[in-house]
């Protein structure tokens, strides 16, 4: 078990608190302040118990002197001010003697955050990705402004940068945040040490993006229901004819392996919602062979009814990407019958991997139906195929 912040003395030390508030901005304003609100209850804990707290986290991505100007994260400073009512001295440096002198000047329970640590990927118009590829020099430099370090920022996790690994490789104590502990906790309950019956619901577009995780819980899972444009590979590594539809002509072969291994376990669906266009007009629907001039978009209703049925008893439910377009009207059903049934189950541990699939449930209205959404989908993807995430491995045992 790594070392949480119950393990560890904050009162009077400066605490490094690598946040993650890479949040969406339009015309420099926040459109959704989820992200800063996640990370409060570790800010709260520090202010309460006396630490003095400097926060950093990335913004987007950093390719060019040009991008510092728009993802700056002075904006986030006095949304965070809002949201937190506590006053924090924004900072708009990576390093330096500013930097350095308002972390010394800091007292208990106040707050500085400091710029974008992409920032760091372009020096003087090069691309040097200091940040992302955890320079050494960097790293050291990082840790040398605090006491002690807290990664609270799961969506990062399963990366080694300079502003979780780095730093956690060269301070005297680190530990997780509450958000990291809570994601850890939900997903090993989930993933590690599911009740059973265990049913993973995987969907998106590319059978390549979820290799690792069908690879896993075919181990671990009672049934994997497999939906999204990646069906359509399974379908045609079942011989069926799939018209226009995606299709991983490299990964059929693969498939057709996994069908073997899975002696039953895989649930494919059994009809299709198509269209002659990748555009959002009314379906026709049709069986898993489809016409050569239409393209699979959704599920179809008999599919729902057997995905539906399946879901029935289960009481541990992974779900990992959509059924269909969601974002089109009339191709999100499959991702909406589903989210309402796993929503519904009575007595289940349901847990939703982070990216699409949580976004369309809290779209669509499900958010407080679930046990757990993830915050990180890359990350979430990573542990789901059993991988170890090295923002966490590199944090202190207890």
């Amino acid at each position: 078990m790594k070392k949480t912040l119950n393990d560890i003395q904050v009162a009077d030390k400066t605490v490094l608190v690598r946040v993650d508030f890479n949040v969406p901005l339009k015309d420099g304003v926040i459109t959704d302040d989820n992200r800063i609100k996640a990370a409060l209850p570790t800010i709260n804990y520090l202010i309460e118990k006396g630490a003095k707290i400097v926060l950093f986290s990335h913004l987007s991505r950093i390719k060019e002197e040009s991008d510092k100007t728009k993802k700056t994260l002075a904006p986030i400073a006095k949304k965070l001010e809002e949201i937190s009512k506590k006053s924090v001295k924004f900072i708009a440096q990576t390093r330096g003697k500013e930097l350095e002198s308002a972390i010394k000047s800091l007292k208990a329970g106040e707050i500085i955050l400091f710029e974008n640590t992409r920032f760091e990927d372009v020096q003087n118009g090069e691309v040097v990705k200091y940040e992302s590829k955890n320079n050494s020099e960097l790293g050291k430099y990082w840790a040398s402004l605090g006491d002690v370090f807290v990664n609270d920022a799961f969506g990062t996790a399963h990366r080694a940068h300079a502003s979780n690994v780095g730093i956690a490789s060269n301070i005297k104590e680190s530990c997780v945040g509450f958000l990291v502990q809570k994601e850890l906790e939900m997903l090993a309950k989930g993933i590690d040490k599911p009740e059973h019956p265990f049913i993973a619901i995987i969907g998106g577009a590319k059978v390549s993006d979820k290799i690792g995780v069908i690879d896993n819980l075919l181990e671990k899972a009672d049934k994997i229901i497999i939906g999204g444009g990646m069906a359509y590979t399974f379908f045609k590594a079942q011989g069926h004819k799939i018209g226009k539809s995606l299709c991983e002509e490299d990964k059929v072969a693969l498939a057709k392996q996994y069908l073997d291994k899975a002696n039953g376990k895989i649930i494919l669906p059994i009809d299709s919602a198509n269209n002659s266009d990748f555009k959002d007009t009314p379906p026709t629907i049709s069986g898993v062979d489809l016409p050569d001039d239409v393209m699979g978009l959704d599920i179809g209703p008999k599919s729902i009814k057997l995905f539906e049925d399946t879901l029935k008893n289960a009481k541990t439910v992974a779900w990992n990407g959509p059924m269909g377009v969601f974002e089109f009207n009339h191709y999100n059903k499959g991702t909406l019958a589903v989210c309402e049934a796993i929503a519904n189950l009575k007595n289940a541990f349901t847990l939703i991997g982070g990216g699409d699939s949580a976004a369309a449930a809290i779209q669509l209205g499900f958010k407080e139906k679930f046990t757990h959404i993830s915050t990180g989908g890359g990350a979430s993807l990573e542990y789901m195929e059993g991988k170890v995430l090295p923002g966490v491995e590199a944090i202190q045992n207890k």
